[in-house]
Formats: structure tokens, sequence, C-alpha cells
């Protein structure tokens, strides 16, 4: 198993971050994607992969941390990127994406812009996009209508949309990757989109430390979770958990490039 998208560098993981690494490996996980947020977390982050290659990391900046940031220094910022990029060690360019329109100090302009220059880096890098959308959806798929596409593919993170949004993000190529809510008992959209997704865009994630699956609902979220997720999964898709485990593994190691060791390595 492989979690496509977990904040470990959360501080939130602070008092127990080495536990919750350890029940992860515990659990049946061979590997931890971890997506950067801001600048702040990029070298940090780079560090992680050479010290264990099970845990691997994307660059990028959140719409959400966006208002923390002066817009003067977006071009700067996005400089920075692409230099660490050039450097290797990255396996994703991402966390970034789109979000509600109501941040403060993040108008959709600046959104875009900024959504633009990750995508730019993305096709030079050839790396794939750990991609974030929140209530614009809309105007997400007009931006993929217009922006070249990068090689590498694009990853809708923790989808929640519903089965005619995932058509056309299914048409444009995209993966796909479910969180906790998978598991939540009111669950309806994302449980349909599911079943419509092509089982080689396929993968999964816990947001950690957010969206925690039944039965830890409300509680911090760990990649050690992610066996819940992967079995509200399989129940939606009426198959083996191991299998939906087996081919949501390959698909990541797929999607990002056999950065993952496998588990004979």
């Amino acid at each position: 198993m492989i979690d496509t998208h977990c904040h470990l560098d959360a501080s939130r993981f602070d008092p127990d971050r080495d536990s919750v690494v350890a029940r992860a490996w515990a659990a049946g996980l061979h590997g931890i994607l971890i997506p950067a947020v801001g600048p702040d977390t990029w070298e940090p982050l780079l560090a992680l992969p050479r010290r264990d290659a099970r845990i691997q990391v994307g660059l990028g900046i959140h719409p959400q941390f966006l208002p923390d940031l002066p817009a003067e220094d977006d071009g700067a910022h996005l400089e920075q990127l692409d230099a660490l990029l050039s450097q290797g060690g990255a396996v994703a360019v991402g966390e970034c994406g789109l979000d509600g329109p109501s941040l403060p100090g993040a108008p959709l302009e600046r959104q875009l812009a900024m959504l633009r220059g990750h995508m730019a880096l993305a096709r030079k890098h050839g790396l794939p996009v750990l991609m974030h959308c929140h209530r614009l959806h809309p105007a997400m798929m007009e931006f993929l209508k217009a922006e070249p596409w990068p090689e590498a593919g694009i990853l809708m993170h923790s989808y929640s949309g519903g089965a005619e949004l995932a058509r056309f993000y299914i048409q444009k190529g995209c993966h796909f990757s479910f969180a906790g809510p998978v598991t939540w008992a009111e669950a309806r959209k994302p449980l349909d989109a599911l079943r419509v997704i092509p089982a080689d865009r396929l993968v999964a994630e816990t947001d950690s430390p957010d969206q925690a699956p039944t039965p830890f609902r409300g509680q911090r979220s760990e990649p050690g979770y992610l066996p819940h997720i992967l079995a509200g999964m399989a129940h939606v898709l009426g198959e083996p958990v191991d299998a939906l485990a087996q081919r949501t593994t390959e698909n990541a190691r797929r999607l990002f490039r056999e950065a993952f060791p496998s588990p004979s390595r």
C-alpha cells in the first residue's frame, strides 16, 4: 500500500512523528508521499527521501497558503521551485490547485497564475501534478481545457466530486485519489465517482492529519489508517481489499515513475 497524500510534516505530528511512521509500516504500507504546502518546507522535505526511500515528496504551494505569502514574491517562489526541481529528489509538483473564492489575499486570478506556473514546471521537469480543487471545479475545468497538459499526468487529490464531473477529468486523462470520506456514512458523490473511474487511474491516500476514516473520524488521521480507506473503496467496488491494494500500489508506482521501492528490493 502507498499513501499518495500525507502531510507528515504537519505540526500535529510533532509530538510522535516517528511512532506514526512506525505504525504505518506495521500496518503494511510500503510508501508515503508528502506534498509540500509552502516554500519554507521544500528543502527540509527534500532531505527525507535520502534517509528512507519509502518516503517521497512533492514540491509546490497550496492555494490556501497564498494569503501568507506576498503576491510580489510569487515569481521568485516559482523560480526557487524550478531550481529545486532541477536538482532532483521530488517525484511530483504540488500540492497546488484552486480553493474556494473566499480566501482573502488569494483572488482567483492569483490562484490561476500560480497554478499555471506549477503546470509549466511539471511539463518542464516531466513530473505529475498533485492537484487540489475545492469549490472551484468550474474554474478548474475551464483552466484544464485551455492549459497544455503535463505528459506525466495530473492526480486529483482527495476527489470529492460526483460521477459527471469525474467523467470530464477522466476524459482529460487525470488520475484520482480517495481519502477518508469514502468511509463516511453520508458519502454519496465520491462513491458514485469511484465506480466510474478506470481501474488503472485509481490510487489511495489518507490526507493526514485531516479527513480521518471511520472509525477514527474526528480524530487526527495518520498513514497507518490507509487500510480502512482501501477497505471502504473495495466495498464500494465489490472487490477484495487485497486486490485493490495491489492495483492501487501498482498505479502509484507507475504514476510516480517507480520512485517507491518494491518490497522485494
